[in-house]
């Protein structure tokens, strides 16, 4: 990648040619020396450069790469720690990391694989015989070299005769997938063992393209390597029987090194490239892209663009896109996927996402005095109701919306509340008045803010089956209430639509208001016996009408924003759902229809065509989808990008139908993709609060995190990722609020 215009152009006497990637905690450049030597020079961020900690774990990294200087690693050249801004140069390695190399390629074989694996002992026997573990041993940690894999990032190894760790108190690190058990149950045991460990995962992933403890959730990736076997279907042979060793629970059960040795070149002798049956891989074809990839390199093979077969989506839910988006409920997830230990749940991430991430180089500034921070919707406010009431663990929200200096939320259980931007600070909390009786039960969800409004909808459910339904609007400043304006009917939904809120009446009509001052602007007729719901495409604002009497007959109207008068848009009963605007048509998913021809409807039904309706004259064309796709549905910048449950990231063709990428990600039950335009990389969150970037373009795994939520409850959409400046903004169901700086993922928050 080329040089930011703000990146130095030279550190320490080396001529700086290129950027090779960035990540959390620094920058790593290609340079090069007064001789004409290439080197990788690595700089730490420029805000870590005062913190004492921070330098003291890079002078631990530069100490631990120095006593280490085997063919298989990556020798420091040149180095200072006491710079203004940190910088350590080490030998430079041409050739992409394992990870890229499996995604690009495949799973390894043959010599390939024999040449791996005896790399990566004989690179762990001069780590450890420096008196280093190494602690990260992962596919994005290993580089492949003509010669030889390079064993690189010693960003968290400690000297194995120092057993105090420059970590917080209960947390650990490395990544999940490819840690051993005693890395989540005691770190203070972890020593050179836990790096055959990770060297049996790292090579079943090598052989597979999948971890042997791969699973939907880091929680459950953590649990099964403490407590399950490992899985090693496509493994056979020999090898199988090395690397069970390697991953066997307890340390005094794994082989030394030297022994390792003798046993890799036996199970992977030279002319297995030849020999099919003494060979211990039998794939002859890359293997199919796993539903999930756990860790920021992911340990599965993300499928090439084209139109080659893509994953289907598990039962994810189906979200229209755009500015108008209604959030969807959250309910208590009632499966527990086993207990883990307090340990896990204080997984960090790695120091350095290292030069496997690529930096997009086109993210925003971020405001004066920003720091990420982390805080949950029910701490004391300063103003209004200061202290929230007491969460009962099913409720649905939060609802949460950024507008300039404010993140606005409120869901079920959540009083509306205004978070400060910069610090996460509670500005005000709203006392948004019941209604019904004491008995009902309440669901609240945000609609949206502006000019100066923030708008919510309450609806309460009585026993008697009787619900009540107000929609409210708030200053913003004050949290003070402006107005309120019961619903009496629920033959459509409500919108806040540029500068309107539309909402039902009683006359089987829908009247648009001010958002500051409720004033009536417009009143409109609806079809009758007709159920509607609001959708905005493009710059317009849409009803999707269904009959009450049968449900698949769809009427679709475009109301014109001045005076509400509607347009009729002759679509087919099949039309399926409104998504967006794209090349100036209207863009609807058809579902898929079973056997007997009845369209499949619900929450984790699939799509088959894509029908493109002219918003002016109705005139369509369909196209049929390479695959049935499911899941969450984002239309942004000419791509329908869909988010399955699994954390697959499918981006498709509205024009042709065919995918252009897919990739895996370590995400269970994401929302929707976020677009940003700057830096054209697409965000999305999971509902434990992992967050993920993928490249826009070619669909990369940039980095992801691990989860921030402080409890997992379920979420039929999946939480959304806002950009705010230069920032995210993240908020989950169980109330957890949270920003980062994309550009470097891993800072540590501080408390709002």
């Amino acid at each position: 990648m080329p040089l930011h215009r703000d990146d130095p152009r030279s550190v320490g006497g080396y001529k700086l040619v290129d950027r090779l990637g960035a990540g959390g905690m620094g920058v790593v450049y290609w340079g090069r020396s007064r001789s004409g030597r290439d080197v990788a020079v690595k700089v730490v961020h420029a805000q870590y450069a005062e913190d004492r900690v921070f330098r003291a774990r890079f002078r631990q990294e530069i100490e631990a790469v120095r006593k280490v200087s085997g063919a298989f690693t990556a020798p420091v050249v040149d180095a200072d720690p006491e710079a203004a801004r940190p910088w350590m140069a080490t030998q430079y390695v041409p050739g992409s990391s394992l990870a890229q190399r499996i995604r690009d390629h495949g799973a390894l074989r043959g010599t390939e694989l024999r040449r791996l694996a005896l790399g990566l002992v004989e690179a762990l026997r001069d780590i450890h015989r420096a008196g280093v573990v190494h602690r990260d041993l992962k596919p994005a940690n290993v580089l492949m070299a003509e010669d030889g894999p390079r064993v690189i990032d010693f960003g968290i190894s400690r000297a194995v005769e120092n057993h105090a760790t420059l970590t917080e108190t209960g947390q650990m690190i490395g990544t999940p997938p490819f840690m051993s058990p005693e890395q989540f149950t005691d770190a203070r045991k972890v020593g050179p063992e836990s790096d055959i460990f990770s060297l049996g995962a790292l090579l079943v992933y090598a052989v597979t393209g999948r971890g042997p403890f791969d699973a939907d959730s880091p929680y459950l990736t953590a649990y099964r390597v403490v407590h399950d076997q490992p899985v090693l279907d496509g493994v056979v042979g020999p090898l199988r029987t090395v690397l069970e060793r390697c991953l066997a629970k307890e340390t005094a059960d794994r082989p030394e090194l030297d022994d390792l040795a003798y046993q890799f070149a036996q199970a992977l002798p030279e002319q297995a490239a030849v020999d099919p049956d003494t060979m211990s891989l039998r794939l002859t074809e890359p293997p199919p892209t796993p539903d999930t990839g756990i860790g920021p390199a992911g340990p599965g093979p993300a499928a090439t663009a084209g139109p080659g077969p893509a994953a289907t989506a598990g039962p994810g839910p189906a979200a229209t896109a755009g500015p108008g988006r209604r959030r969807g409920r959250t309910r208590p997830l009632l499966a527990a996927t086993g207990t883990i230990g307090a340990a896990v749940l204080g997984l960090t991430a790695y120091l350095l996402l290292g030069p496997g991430w690529a930096d997009s180089g086109g993210e925003a500034t971020l405001p004066s005095g920003w720091k990420p921070w982390q805080t949950t919707v029910f701490e004391t406010a300063a103003s209004g109701v200061k202290k929230a009431p007491a969460a009962d663990g099913n409720q649905n929200g939060p609802d949460c919306e950024v507008v300039e200096s404010a993140v606005y939320c409120v869901g079920d259980g959540v009083l509306p509340v205004r978070l400060d931007r910069l610090t996460g600070d509670t500005v005000w909390r709203a006392d948004a008045v019941p209604i019904g009786d004491e008995s009902a039960s309440y669901s609240i969800t945000l609609l949206g803010v502006r000019d100066g409004a923030m708008l919510i909808q309450q609806t309460s459910f009585s026993e008697a089956d009787e619900n009540d339904t107000t929609v409210t609007a708030l200053d913003v400043t004050t949290g003070e209430r402006l107005w309120r304006r019961p619903i009496k009917e629920d033959y459509a939904d409500v919108i806040l639509s540029g500068d309107l809120v539309v909402m039902p009446d009683d006359t089987r009509s829908v009247t648009a208001r001010s958002p500051r001052t409720g004033a009536v602007r417009w009143t409109a007729r609806l079809p009758a016996d007709h159920y509607c719901a609001f959708t905005e495409a493009g710059a317009d604002l849409y009803l999707q009408c269904a009959a009450e009497n049968d449900l698949r007959k769809l009427l679709l109207l475009r109301l014109d924003r001045a005076d509400g008068s509607a347009r009729r848009l002759t679509v087919p009963d099949t039309a399926g759902a409104l998504v967006g605007a794209f090349d100036g048509r209207l863009l609807l998913l058809e579902p898929t229809a079973n056997e007997e021809g009845d369209l499949l409807v619900g929450e984790d039904a699939p799509y088959a065509r894509i029908r493109l309706v002219d918003p002016v004259t109705g005139a369509s064309s369909t196209t049929k989808l390479a695959e049935e796709y499911a899941g969450q549905v984002t239309l942004a910048n000419g791509t329908l990008w869909f988010a399955t449950s699994s954390g697959q990231v499918i981006a498709v063709s509205p024009r042709t139908g065919k995918p252009l990428w897919q990739t895996p990600t370590s995400l269970e039950q994401p929302g929707a993709v976020t677009f940003d335009p700057r830096a054209r990389t697409v965000y999305l969150a999971s509902n434990s609060g992992r967050v993920a970037a993928l490249d826009a373009g070619k669909g990369t795994l940039l980095w992801d995190i691990l989860p921030r939520a402080e409890r997992v409850t379920d979420s039929f959409t999946g939480p959304e990722v806002f950009l705010q400046g230069g920032a995210l903004v993240v908020a989950t169901p169980d109330g957890t609020v949270f920003t980062l700086d994309p550009a470097h993922p891993d800072r540590t928050p501080v408390p709002g």
